[in-house]
């Protein structure tokens, strides 16, 4: 909600073996898009929709992602870092459970790999209250390797990649808000999941889709309209780029 302080929690500890080569010495958050990285993209954006605080998980290379942050990082915000040392056999729900602690009161997660107009983070934090909110796009059809879901007006009904498809009616794009109450559900779910012999192979939002299950009010913000890219394979790369640099003409990263 707007004029609520929220802690960011970047999702960065993987390589992008997908984008290989390009990935070969640097992890995927740092590669250049339009003259910026894909994180300086993310804390100008952030920044720009007036979070202050953030924290990046990071796993491959983490010695060029503190490095590089000495210079990114935008004026008045704060920004740490937490090594996740089992990003090479662990998924993100794993990178979550580390970095538990930072959401320890009300909260955003973005994946690292998400290129977003600072409008979507604006529109995520001025949504209605609720313990859970999740941003969604929509379009006419959905692949195998989105992350879908199935909402009921605003509610969030279930979050997966393996949603039949004819039941899908939208598309998460990797960012979340968490009021302090609800991250303290995710937080319990995250121990839970962790406990469990899958649970270090899961993706986080898998425990979003199991809370969603058991009646915790998870509420859905379209962000349809406003401009988004994910960056997986290299050609993600090259429709991010053409999307930054887009952007690049702005007078400042964030503006």
């Amino acid at each position: 909600m707007a004029g609520t302080a929220y802690r960011a929690l970047i999702l960065a500890a993987g390589q992008g073996s997908r984008l290989l080569p390009m990935t070969e010495n640097q992890p995927k958050c740092l590669l250049d898009l339009a003259g910026r990285s894909m994180l300086e993209w993310q804390l100008a954006g952030l920044a720009a929709a007036g979070v202050r605080e953030a924290s990046v998980v990071t796993g491959f290379r983490s010695d060029m992602v503190e490095s590089t942050l000495e210079r990114i990082t935008p004026p008045g915000m704060r920004v740490r870092t937490l090594f996740n040392p089992f990003y090479k056999v662990a998924d993100n729900l794993a990178s979550c459970w580390l970095a538990r602690t930072e959401l320890a009161g009300p909260a955003l997660i973005l994946n690292g790999d998400t290129l977003f107009d600072p409008a979507i983070a604006r529109r995520l934090l001025d949504a209605p209250a609720a313990p859970i909110t999740v941003t969604i796009d929509r379009k006419a059809s959905y692949d195998d390797d989105d992350m879908k879901v199935i909402a009921e007006g605003e509610r969030l009904r279930a979050i997966g990649k393996k949603i039949p498809r004819e039941e899908v009616n939208g598309e998460s794009i990797g960012f979340l808000r968490f009021s302090e109450a609800g991250a303290a559900l995710f937080v319990a779910e995250l121990e839970r999941t962790m406990r469990t012999r899958e649970g270090v192979g899961l993706f986080y939002l898998s425990a979003i889709n199991r809370l969603a299950g058991e009646g915790v009010d998870v509420r859905c913000a379209s962000i349809e309209g406003l401009q988004w890219a994910e960056l997986d394979f290299p050609k993600d790369y090259v429709q991010c780029t053409s999307l930054a640099r887009s952007w690049a003409t702005r007078t400042a990263p964030g503006a």
